[in-house]
């Protein structure tokens, strides 16, 4: 399990020509696209009354009892997933472990995410084991969402699975999955301290990157006295929140700023859509991105810029990757739950926050939300 050569994103084929679904391609992906839900906390027992229901006393002894551990996140990583993927590596290899961490193609750590610490241990997807000892999955809500390693977590000897989506379809052999924490990095942070690891300021450094990605820098509604105290502990161990923050929000090249003004001026206000309480949305074709020479995966933050539109509940981006499909970034408010929308659609996520990716027309893709959307007896929510 040496070292990767982390690679770029191959290009892909030209866009389809009719609608038709794929799975989601990393619904949560980029620093941005986070699924603010659920209350959270650092310690067992502050999730809602579930923590009781997780499986740690399995989880430790499996890993104390094995000598190679195997890490996956979800393809297209957020910071929740690498950060909280990173943290469990590095303490691993304090504990003495053979330890390789990976996620599914594209294999390319987004470019907001490449300050994180403990990207050493990063490996290609081919270099994994076929048939790992202990396989752990992070920030996955069905072995759907590891792509090319699905296979290897089916031949797993043990699969510990750390997840906090209310899509979670109940995979793995143990489940340390609770749809009321705040974000994966919640989770690691309590397996760490079962462990009996002390945080660090690198790995500290990666779950703080997961929780300030899952909380909205703190300001979605997830963001409970719990996540606070994590997060105090967490700037105990070191953690500079300046620096995470500019890394995570607060940088972008010129380019990005061109195409960001594209996407707004295309921008459409649709007020009677979701029952009433309006949808705006926008689409930011590739040929776009590549007048500019912007990638795909600094796109993140639009959609932040567009949910703040009074007029409308829902906010949606569609992001055309470069397979030439659609990646649909969806937001709500509260009143309007996205994350059923996007199951239907093949995709996931929670109430607020969900995607679900796509082929075909832009026209034709917010036609099937508009739609998916409808709630009987509600008009269209």
């Amino acid at each position: 399990m040496s070292g990767p050569e982390v690679r770029a994103e191959p290009p892909g084929a030209g866009r389809p020509e009719e609608c038709h679904l794929h799975d989601a391609d990393g619904y949560g992906a980029g620093g941005h696209d986070t699924v603010p839900r659920g209350g959270g906390g650092g310690r067992a027992g502050a999730h809602a009354g579930t923590s009781a229901d997780l499986e740690w006393d399995r989880a430790v002894g499996l890993i104390n009892a094995a000598e190679e551990v195997c890490l996956v996140c979800h393809v297209t990583p957020d910071g929740d997933a690498l950060g909280s993927m990173l943290a469990l590596a590095q303490v691993l290899r304090a504990l003495g472990k053979r330890c390789a961490a990976s996620f599914g193609e594209p294999f390319t750590v987004p470019a907001i995410l490449r300050f994180l610490p403990g990207q050493e241990m990063l490996v290609e997807p081919a270099r994994l084991p076929e048939a790992p000892e202990l396989m752990i999955s992070l920030d996955a809500a069905g072995r759907a969402r590891l792509g090319s390693l699905a296979g290897r977590s089916d031949r797993a000897g043990a699969l510990i699975v750390v997840d906090h989506h209310a899509s979670n379809v109940g995979f793995g052999g143990v489940r340390l999955v609770d749809p009321a924490a705040a974000a994966t990095a919640v989770l690691v942070e309590e397996l760490i301290r079962r462990l009996g690891v002390p945080l660090d300021r690198d790995v500290a450094q990666c779950l703080y990157a997961g929780l300030a990605s899952d909380t909205g820098s703190f300001k979605y509604p997830c963001t409970t006295p719990e996540v606070h105290d994590l997060a105090g502990r967490l700037l105990t161990a070191g953690v500079r929140p300046d620096a995470v923050g500019r890394e995570l929000w607060d940088r972008a090249p010129f380019g990005y700023l061109q195409v960001l003004a594209g996407a707004l001026a295309r921008a459409r206000l649709e007020r009677d859509a979701a029952g009433g309480r309006g949808l705006v949305w926008t689409t930011i074709p590739r040929a776009d991105r590549d007048a500019r020479d912007v990638r795909y995966d600094q796109l993140e933050g639009v959609i932040d810029q567009l949910r703040r539109t009074d007029e409308a509940e829902v906010a949606v981006v569609c992001k055309e990757n470069d397979r030439g499909e659609w990646y649909v970034s969806t937001r709500s408010k509260g009143s309007v739950d996205v994350g059923r929308a996007c199951v239907d659609l093949g995709g996931g996520g929670h109430r607020t926050a969900a995607a679900f990716t796509m082929g075909g027309e832009p026209a034709c893709i917010i036609d099937r939300l508009r739609a998916a959307l409808r709630v009987p007896g509600d008009g269209d929510d």
